[in-house]
């Protein structure tokens, strides 16, 4: 039986996970590695541990090697926007900045003088966030880095590049950037001539289920065996949606950010969409992804730590099922990205102290609100109601939020899977390597995973 593996980094932990399709249908997965992640303080700044993330995609490699598990094939998932610069001996020229660092905020009004927000969203249909990958390139521009810069790689992409010695842009993630034109699908020229960016930094993209190439010596020696690279949709919400359950329904990708919204077969970037704030993200054979970011469970995970780590996720839902309170936060609020104390931000909104029972609560509520707005709006957009929302991810495990989002926003909710960006990167190697066709992808997981249903 043929085996793949996918290596899932998110911005709180990574994980491996190789996955086997069955003769009876049922795709097969376990969990072999995980390890935590986190951006680091670097010089007043925040930004990613590369050498620490390269460590631990080898010591998951090994450990599919150890256990006799050698995967036919091997591709990386990601969050978006955040990239490597790469100079002339292909050497990283700075750290790679982790998205939460506020070193855009001088250079987005320049941008948008360069060329205005409406022309942005016109020709690439993102919504505005100030780490969006366009707002990062011209701090790097100021500073002098992109001048010296030879090569530009999304993160995923540098770490395919770290495994096979071989360079790629992803689609999926590459439109994350605020540089890739809908229309042709490619990076946007005019708007890189307007911004004075090197076209040299941005040549053609690759399409999800490209077969990269073989692990570099290097890598071969250090894990013990060989493995071919495929490219899955690279942005982990577009490997996620691959595993949705959702089909023509809406879909909610619950982790550190929530990501709310449907597959369409066009972009849509009318002023409703744009004043709305939804990004139409590349997906799968020409199709987007219209979907909005939210916080999500970020503003849990900080109350959390300011808690010391001891209690579970599931320790802080049963906390905040039984501290209800009637506050009302916006958890979109940028005071929520990176506050020095998210208790105290969330008592600040809500006029009083509170217990972390009560903070929780507040979030999970004001988390459940912000999903119902975003459903009406997504409506309003597309003309179809969504009565069904897919939830997906880690947040999927979240009885208390579930629940609050069935009720809030009147629609029924199938939570599940968990690992639905795993999932769907394994998938695009399958079909890559001629095992199954993607457009059985719903059928597969609906069979092999099973799903928590909640009602209005």
């Amino acid at each position: 039986m043929n085996e793949y593996l996918a290596i899932d980094i998110g911005a709180s932990s990574g994980r491996h996970i190789l996955g086997s399709l069955g003769r009876d249908g049922i795709l097969s997965i376990e969990e072999i590695y995980r390890f935590p992640n986190a951006p680091v303080e670097r010089n007043g700044d925040l930004v990613w541990d590369i050498d620490y993330l390269k460590q631990q995609i080898i010591a998951g490699l090994k450990r599919a090697g150890e256990m006799g598990r050698i995967p036919d094939s091997v591709g990386i998932d990601t969050w978006a926007v955040d990239y490597a610069l790469l100079g002339k001996k292909n050497d990283l020229l700075g750290p790679i900045h982790a998205y939460r660092s506020d070193r855009t905020q001088p250079f987005i009004s320049s941008v948008h003088r360069a060329v205005s927000f409406e022309t942005l969203y016109a020709r690439t249909g993102i919504q505005f966030q100030p780490f969006n990958t366009i707002y990062q390139l011209a701090a790097d521009q100021k500073s002098g880095l992109l001048k010296r810069a030879e090569s530009m790689l999304m993160l995923p992409d540098y770490l395919h590049f770290f495994l096979t010695g071989k360079m790629s842009r992803e689609y999926t993630n590459a439109t994350s950037s605020g540089l890739v034109n809908t229309e042709r699908r490619e990076w946007d020229n005019d708007i890189l001539s307007a911004l004075g960016y090197p076209e040299k930094l941005f040549p053609p993209l690759s399409q999800p289920g490209t077969k990269l190439g073989f692990f570099t010596d290097e890598i071969r020696k250090a894990v013990g065996y060989n493995a071919l690279v495929v490219l899955p949709a690279t942005h982990d919400t577009a490997s996620a949606v691959v595993a949705s359950l959702a089909k023509q329904g809406a879909y909610l990708s619950s982790g550190t950010w929530s990501l709310l919204g449907a597959v369409q077969k066009t972009a849509h970037k009318n002023g409703k969409c744009r004043c709305f704030n939804y990004s139409n993200e590349g997906h799968l054979n020409g199709t987007f992804r219209l979907q909005k970011n939210i916080m999500g469970l970020w503003i849990v995970q900080r109350l959390r730590e300011e808690e010391g780590g001891a209690l579970s996720f599931a320790d802080l839902a049963d906390l905040a099922a039984r501290s209800e309170v009637d506050i009302d936060i916006d958890v979109n609020d940028p005071v929520y990205l990176a506050p020095e104390n998210m208790k105290r931000q969330i008592e600040k909104e809500a006029g009083r102290s509170l217990s972390l029972g009560e903070a929780l609560y507040a979030a999970f509520r004001g988390l459940a609100k912000c999903y119902r707005n975003s459903l009406t709006e997504l409506s309003s957009i597309t003309g179809e109601q969504y009565r069904e929302l897919n939830v997906f991810g880690g947040g999927s495990k979240n009885a208390l939020l579930n629940r609050l989002t069935a009720e809030i926003a009147k629609v029924r909710i199938t939570a599940g899977p968990i690992e639905a960006t795993a999932i769907g990167n394994l998938l695009v190697q399958m079909e890559a390597m001629g095992e199954l066709s993607l457009q059985n992808a719903s059928a597969i997981v609906a069979k092999s995973f099973q799903a928590e249903v909640y009602t209005p």
